[in-house]
């Protein structure tokens, strides 16, 4: 059996709720399975059999501050593998967005060969992404140019955006 280890740490964005499983090739030892910000529409709930060990995502931690910080542009975690076969496709679509920049869903739907009718599938499957922040969805927007979608909320993609220099005045 699995075990689910989590921990809670503060960030600019709210309190994050980390969860994952214990990983031997995962650097400081687990494999992140769940990014969680408060009210985000379909987060992560700690279960009654989730073990708490902070000590566990100490790398995890230390990435999201120096990311929160300006002092990083990217992750370099394991992360367990969840999702449909489309959400993986779409997902690393998603991770394939460089900081600082901005695709739309048109566009991701594109790469991932669902263009036309397949940009509501990959909203869809961007709204399911478990790994907020780390997996770049706020990236993502509307082909006006317009914040979309967040599960988040948009105030908090707003603000990945800022610190990313993304946002143009």
């Amino acid at each position: 059996m699995t075990v689910t280890l989590y921990t809670t740490v503060g960030s600019p964005l709210g309190d994050v709720l980390l969860a994952g499983v214990e990983s031997a090739t995962a650097p400081g030892g687990v494999a992140l399975a769940s990014l969680s910000l408060p009210d985000q529409k379909g987060a992560a709930v700690v279960q009654d059999e989730w073990v708490r060990a902070p000590e566990a995502f100490a790398g995890v931690v230390s990435q999201l501050g120096a990311y929160f910080d300006g002092a990083s542009t990217g992750f370099d975690l394991e992360y367990t593998v969840g999702g449909t076969e489309f959400q993986r496709r779409v997902w690393s679509a998603v991770d394939a967005v460089p900081y600082g920049a901005t695709v739309t869903y048109g566009q991701i739907a594109e790469r991932v060969g669902a263009s036309g009718a397949g940009v509501r599938a990959v909203g869809t499957a961007i709204g399911r992404n478990p790994l907020l922040v780390v997996r770049p969805c706020h990236r993502v927007i509307g082909a006006d140019g317009a914040l979309r979608g967040y599960a988040a909320g948009l105030e908090r993609k707003e603000r990945l955006l800022g610190l990313e220099g993304a946002l143009t005045p």
